[in-house]
């Protein structure tokens, strides 16, 4: 296993705000992870738990550098940016695998077509989960915000928050809960207190 804790403390310092934040985050999102790899290993579908928990810790490293100061980012990039920027941090260092969490999880994934037709910041390429490992980070990732603390949010939540990108999207994330199921909300939440 890598040390995500010495890779996160290259960018942050432990004990500020956006150190805080950006942990606290990734690890419901760990845990949320962690509770599909065990479905999914019970469903016989083989998957790296070890990576998926390591990406998970992994997926946001890129949001200091963008401009997002209610969740304690004073960067100058545009928020939509983090994911790339967070490729491009795992790459510099060699974990390639991980920079692609990073970059694929916004959304349900981003097609080259919708981040062209929304005028969006990024590379004009697919940025969409393909792995499994991949779509779980990705997935979990919906279920927590971090602009607050709080319990996971309800998959009817999720969806409608992410219908407002259009069908694709949706349709992305649908897949994928097919796929994954629905989060047993009592047990995380209660791992997480």
């Amino acid at each position: 296993m890598i040390d995500y804790n010495n890779i996160i403390e290259r960018y942050y310092t432990p004990g500020n705000d956006d150190y805080e934040l950006l942990t606290r985050h990734s690890t419901q999102v760990a845990m949320l992870a962690r509770q599909l790899c065990e479905r999914l290993i019970a469903g016989m579908h083989p998957v790296d738990e070890d990576f998926v928990w390591e990406a998970s810790m992994l997926h946001d490293i890129g949001i200091f550098k963008t401009h997002a100061p209610s969740i304690y980012c004073n960067g100058t990039e545009p928020y939509i940016c983090h994911g790339v920027i967070g490729r491009h941090l795992l790459e510099s260092i060699g974990l390639f695998r991980h920079a692609l969490v990073c970059e694929r999880h916004t959304g349900a994934g981003l097609t080259a077509q919708e981040i062209i037709d929304q005028g969006l910041p990024l590379p004009h390429r697919d940025m969409l989960p393909l792995s499994l490992e991949e779509k779980v980070v990705c997935y979990a990732d919906k279920f927590y915000s971090k602009s607050h603390i709080a319990p996971a949010k309800p998959i009817e939540q999720v969806r409608q928050q992410l219908s407002k990108f259009g069908q694709g999207t949706l349709s992305r994330f649908d897949a994928m809960a097919q796929l994954l199921g629905v989060p047993d909300y009592a047990s995380l939440d209660g791992e997480l207190n």
